[in-house]
């Protein structure tokens, strides 16, 4: 199964992979960020985008449905990451990453559903392995990828009888410049790499991946 799909945070590590993996096997690609987003492999490439904004998520989404008249998969990516203690840190720091992972997740995933509906298509959402047990430093992330794990669940129980699926992925470190910059001495070999993470959303997106729905799943490499 291919057909049209939108990813957002395409212009990042993950979400530009994401979008050359699915565009290469058959799909569509929708690319929206903030920030620009290359056109290569995109059918359509909305940058500019406010995905903490409801009205400018609807204007995008308003767009998708002129322009190519369906959506069959939305694969939620954009967000953020802060590492800082609960003593040491700042409140806003927590504001910051709900609204980056929480809220984009959830005014994507609210905007596009009546075109996912229409096609019983599926969502893909980006968690993270730390949202089922914070390390020091990670609070502010883990409860906002908490946050993602407990939308995820609940859209799917909410849409399973209308045929839309919603899972989560769960990364660990994800081989990226910016991650081996911060960690130059880690043995990069065990993280994951955006194309095996953009592999296991294309396998969600796909037919073979039907009976699943609310589902957590951890791609951790070896970490």
């Amino acid at each position: 199964m291919t057909g049209i799909v939108t990813v957002t945070g395409a212009a990042g590590a993950l979400g530009s992979k994401t979008v050359e993996i699915l565009a290469a096997g058959g799909w569509t690609v929708v690319g929206i960020d903030l920030g620009e987003v290359a056109s290569d492999g995109v059918a359509l490439a909305l940058g500019g985008v406010d995905l903490t904004d409801e009205a400018a998520v609807g204007v995008a989404a308003a767009r998708i449905e002129k322009e190519l008249g369906r959506l069959d998969g939305l694969v939620n990516i954009a967000g953020g990451f802060s590492w800082e203690t609960v003593a040491d840190g700042s409140v806003t720091t927590w504001d910051r990453l709900y609204a980056m992972n929480v809220r984009t997740a959830l005014i994507a995933s609210r905007a596009l559903l009546p075109l996912l509906r229409a096609s019983h298509g599926a969502i893909v959402n980006i968690g993270a392995a730390a949202s089922v047990k914070a390390g020091a430093g990670m609070g502010a992330y883990a409860a906002s990828k908490s946050g993602v794990a407990r939308l995820t669940e609940a859209l799917a129980e909410e849409l399973k009888e209308e045929g839309v699926r919603v899972n989560a992925i769960l990364p660990s470190i994800i081989d990226t410049p910016a991650n081996r910059a911060d960690m130059p001495d880690a043995d990069f070999g065990k993280w994951v790499s955006p194309a095996q993470l953009a592999g296991v959303v294309a396998f969600l997106l796909s037919s073979d991946a039907m009976p699943i729905t609310g589902a957590l799943i951890p791609v951790t490499g070896r970490v």
